[in-house]
């Protein structure tokens, strides 16, 4: 049994443009690794006005000899030059923007003027400048220098950081990109310089998005999110309201990128497959195929394997996956067989090279533990079958009886006969209570890897259904397993179901708090509704789970009630 819904978890990205965190050892990777391009700073601004149909931004088609994203409708902007940083006496600023957010704001200023002849700038008693005053500057000439000649000062203050990008690591040319967004002047037209940027024009941000999936509007992935974001927002208030908050961008990324239907296909920090591109291809290179099938192994490194059963559905996403972990001199541990589905089995036992010294099960669900003693069979040498046998409370479905129990914190040591003769590879294991009362997680010591069981999943909650499962056990095994990713310093959890996550300890942060707020909504709806049914309750408190989901929430719900009465009853 595994998850309840497809809900975004909230993971927060990363800093964006840094040295991505990473605990494999380099000898694990599948890649030899290279070190992508240097970054140069640059500045886009987003130019907005209101309208009945809601809000437009000001769009330019870059040329199509320029040597980045030829041909494509941008926003206006370029590289931050060392004029704009001194320029700032001729800039108005407000209370809390930083120098770098100013010299940024300059940038983003003066390339939407050499580009588009858009001036966002203020004489010296506060009102716009007129016509006179823009058609005397000269695009190519010195810009700050010839505002503050005719008394304009720079309208910085009004320019407010939207997001922050950094271009992917796959490509040859990479910046650091704040997205500035701005009121456009009244009363000005945009005009293109016909030499870097072409065609300008106002759109409606679905509307730009529908005319790229018609092949007719060539939009670049920040563009794509950015847009998608912006369409969301009522009004330009809206947008430099949100912005104004506390003077940082609203979202940072830094995208990576794999293989999807045989296409390239991007991807930001909160998104699924993002963990597994970083596992597996830190440099970001774009070598990794993210198309779930159950056919072939799937090598994260040179020490794990993720084999996919042939079991989808609506509990368990794409599948279970089993996970292999060891190489060809240690023999190899199997994690989760699965069910005991025959030709599963069987690309186990061939991709282990049928050298199979252990098999593990996080615990005792259907689609988890049932493969495992076919498994055995399989072997010349049967493999002992460990994890902890399922308590009174487990459903007769999910019955199961190791060879051997496993005890809290035990190690289970993978190594090369002989000293020095290979790596070693050790999994910790850690009882985890709550999904299942014989839950346990494991973590490869020497690669900072969580295997999580369905303790944690990668686009959905787990369920947790009494008896057997306990919401109090499931938090308290959260923080266990945030002690233990920080003890190990770990990076990435690999779960039972969907794509390897990044971020580890964040990802048990954002779920406690998802289960913490979920848990505060059934209490709001038990407090207003003293006498309704797990019907009632269920359908308030799960109103952003789809109905037919409601029957396996109902289980979740049971197990928050249970609590929130204990909880009360201890009071």
């Amino acid at each position: 049994m595994a998850g309840l819904s497809a809900e975004d978890l909230g993971r927060k990205p990363r800093a964006f443009g840094g040295k991505m965190p990473n605990m494999v050892r380099p000898t694990q990777l599948l890649y030899p690794q290279r070190e992508p391009a240097s970054t140069r700073p640059a500045a886009t601004i987003l130019l907005l006005r209101d309208t009945p149909q809601g809000i437009e931004v000001l769009m330019t088609r870059r040329s199509l000899t320029a040597g980045f994203a030829p041909g494509a409708y941008v926003f206006p902007g370029g590289g931050v030059d060392p004029s704009d940083a001194a320029s700032h006496i001729h800039a108005r600023r407000r209370a809390g923007q930083s120098d770098l957010h100013l010299t940024q704001a300059i940038a983003a200023i003066r390339e939407s003027f050499e580009e588009l002849g858009v001036l966002l700038a203020r004489r010296a008693d506060g009102s716009p400048p007129m016509p006179l005053d823009i058609a005397a500057l000269d695009r190519k000439a010195a810009f700050a220098c010839q505002c503050a000649a005719r008394g304009l000062v720079l309208a910085a203050d009004e320019v407010f950081v939207l997001a922050h990008w950094t271009t992917d690591r796959d490509l040859p040319r990479r910046f650091e990109v704040p997205f500035l967004v701005a009121r456009m002047p009244f009363g000005q037209q945009p005009v293109a310089d016909e030499a870097e940027q072409f065609d300008p024009v106002w759109v409606r941000p679905a509307d730009a998005l529908q005319r790229h999936e018609a092949d007719s509007f060539f939009i670049i992935f920040p563009t794509i999110r950015t847009l998608q974001r912006l369409q969301t927002m009522a009004n330009v208030d809206a947008v430099l309201q949100a912005c104004a908050v506390n003077e940082q961008p609203l979202w940072t990324s830094c995208p990576r990128a794999g293989l999807l239907g045989g296409k390239e296909a991007r991807y930001m920090e909160h998104e699924h497959p993002y963990g597994e591109l970083e596992l597996v291809s830190p440099d970001g290179q774009i070598v990794h195929h993210l198309d779930w099938q159950t056919e072939r192994p799937v090598p994260l490194l040179r020490n794990v394997i993720r084999l996919t059963a042939p079991n989808p559905g609506a509990m368990t996403g794409p599948g279970t996956n089993s996970y292999l972990v060891g190489d060809s001199s240690t023999g190899f541990v199997v994690i989760d067989p699965g069910p005991a589905d025959a030709d599963h089995l069987q690309r186990l036992h061939r991709a282990a090279g049928g050298d199979i010294r252990m098999i593990v099960c996080t615990h005792s669900h259907a689609d988890h533990s049932p493969g495992a003693k076919p498994l055995q069979g399989l072997c010349a040498v049967p493999p002992t079958i460990v994890g902890l046998p399922s308590a009174a409370t487990a459903r007769v479905a999910s019955l199961f009886t190791p060879d051997r129990s496993l005890a809290d914190q035990q190690l289970l040591v993978l190594s090369a006969p002989g000293l020095g003769s290979g790596d070693t590879h050790t999994l910790k294991v850690i009882h985890t209570p709550g999904h299942a009362a014989n839950h346990l997680c494991l973590v490869l010591i020497e690669d900072g890897l969580l295997f999580s069981g369905d303790h944690i999943l990668n686009g959905s909650t787990t369920v947790v259904d009494p008896p057997d499962g306990d919401m109090t056990h499931y938090l308290e095994s959260l923080d266990k397993l945030a002690a233990t990713c920080a003890k190990h310093q770990v990076d990435f959890i690999l779960p039972a179901h969907g794509y390897v996550l990044g971020q580890a300890s964040g990802a048990i942060a954002h779920l406690k708090a998802h289960r913490l707020r979920r848990e505060a909504k059934i209490i709001a709806v038990m407090q207003s509704q003293p006498d309704g049914t797990m019907d009632d309750w269920v359908a308030r408190a799960y109103d952003d789970v789809p109905p037919r989901m409601w029957n396996w929430a109902k289980r979740s719900l049971l197990a928050h009630v249970q609590r929130i009465e204990a909880m009360a009853g201890q009071a």
